[in-house]
């Protein structure tokens, strides 16, 4: 089966070729995004593999499907980048990659709070000018601090269970509350009771059309000033511009971020010889209290093998014509 893989990096070709070491998929890789200014690159591709920051709206699945698109891959967990109910009207199937290794996400998140907190990153490189100095760099306890996790999937419950063992009392919120981290001591609660009661408050759900912007300038209001802010999930669950205001006037006191509202024209590539055009990632950059690292979250050796893996089963099971594990479909 030809395959085109869109948003190739380097890593995707390493992973994507050794899970396909028989070659028995030929695998093409692009490595631009693909989206409406793109998507004459996929023409003739019965499968298309694509990543988080491809847009595939109803605009590019009617295009693709007229050119024989059949199966769209995601090699991620998230599929808000899907205009699924199109797909379905088109009979394209779309896959997805459920569970990676959300160790490697919640770890990450853990990362960012510890950095964030004991502020590693500055000593490091005032020790390397020696500047040996403590003056700013003062922290606090993570032990008895309250965290707050909007969100309890795979990888919210990991999280969960990392804080608990660092001493922390856990609050959760979640449509679905799972049994066996209320059994471990989680308490769940409403937003609104969890935005007040938390020092540290880390995202973990899917974006949909009901998280879109879940942390507003209404949440930002409810949460406990000087709170730390951490998201790891999707860009879209921070309304950005209410995140800089909180930030300005000092209501959120910390802001860790793997992903950005708008960081598929930034993220993955190197800019450093270019002029940021984004003003309001370059505002967030100029705060000393906000930390933000490019999508890597997911970016382990273990994360990468099972990407590989999974996507390359889910498009022999397509092939096979045998049930799709992990379809993605509009309900």
């Amino acid at each position: 089966m030809r395959i085109a893989v869109f948003s190739t990096q380097s890593y995707d070709r390493t992973f994507l070729d050794e899970a396909n070491a028989d070659s028995r998929h030929e695998l093409v890789y692009l490595q631009p995004n693909l989206n409406p200014y793109t998507m004459a690159l996929g023409e003739g591709y019965p499968v298309i593999c694509v990543f988080v920051n491809d847009v595939l709206d109803a605009t590019v699945l009617r295009h693709l499907a007229t050119h024989g698109l059949k199966l769209v891959a995601l090699r991620c967990a998230g599929f808000n980048n899907v205009d699924l109910d199109t797909a379905a009207e088109l009979g394209i199937k779309v896959v997805r990659v459920p569970a990676y290794s959300p160790h490697a996400v919640a770890e990450h998140a853990l990362a960012l709070i510890l950095t964030l907190n004991r502020k590693t990153h500055k000593a490091y490189n005032r020790v390397r000018e020696g500047n040996f100095s403590l003056e700013r760099l003062e922290g606090f306890d993570l032990y008895g601090r309250t965290v707050g996790v909007i969100g309890t999937g795979k990888i919210g419950q990991v999280f969960c269970r990392i804080m608990q063992g660092l001493g922390c009392q856990v609050l959760a919120y979640d449509k679905y509350p799972a049994e066996a981290l209320a059994a471990q001591g989680v308490r769940y609660a409403s937003l609104p009771e969890l935005l007040h009661a938390s020092d540290i408050i880390s995202l973990h759900c899917p974006l949909t059309p009901e998280t879109h912007h879940i942390i507003n300038a209404e949440a930002l209001a409810q949460m406990k000033p000087g709170a730390m802010l951490i998201n790891t999930s999707r860009g879209a669950l921070i309304d950005t511009q209410a995140v800089v205001a909180a930030l300005k006037s000092r209501k959120l006191g910390y802001l860790g971020i793997d992903v950005y509202e708008q960081e598929e024209a930034l993220f993955f590539q190197d800019l450093s010889e270019q002029v940021i055009e984004d003003d309001t990632i370059s505002r967030l950059m100029s705060f000393s209290n906000v930390l933000i690292t490019a999508h890597q979250a997911f970016f382990t050796r273990n994360a990468l093998e099972q990407i590989a893996t999974v996507t390359m089963g889910n498009i022999d099971a397509f092939v096979a014509g045998k049930a799709l594990a992990f379809e993605v479909g509009r309900d």
